[in-house]
């Protein structure tokens, strides 16, 4: 008769032990499907803006999607923060280094607003998370 041994091992996939996780996955969600929207947009202008907008908005996508994992570290909200704030850095050397940075043919571009309020929570939610855990 041999011993029974059985081997625990952590789950693929866990959920957010605190409730600002669900904020910050909820942000990378709604940042990573705008700029793939706004990528059919930009590839009109420019085919290398549009690759960028959509390598972004996975990168947000995946972003969510690691954090799910076992994978997930707490240097990785470090990271997070850092690709938020560069990601709304990123859009006044394209639009503009002002306030018109949020406008397009002189309306206001939801999309842009929306986007870069979700990085801003989501920046300030991964941080927020870092000095928690």
């Amino acid at each position: 008769m041999g011993a029974n041994s059985t081997t625990r091992t952590e789950p693929l996939f866990d959920r957010p032990s605190n409730p600002v996780g669900y904020v910050a996955i909820l942000m990378a969600v709604i940042t990573g499907v705008l700029h793939l929207v706004a990528s059919t947009n930009a590839i009109q202008f420019s085919q290398t803006l549009g690759i960028l907008f959509i390598l972004n908005g996975l990168g947000f996508l995946g972003g969510a999607a690691i954090y799910l994992t076992r994978y997930w570290s707490r240097p990785l909200f470090l990271v997070a923060a850092a690709y938020s704030i560069i990601t709304i850095l990123a859009l006044f050397p394209v639009q503009g280094w002002g306030v018109e940075a949020f406008y397009m043919e002189g309306n206001l571009n939801p999309l842009a607003v929306i986007t870069k309020v979700a990085e801003a929570v989501l920046a300030v939610c991964a941080l927020y998370l870092y000095a928690d855990t």
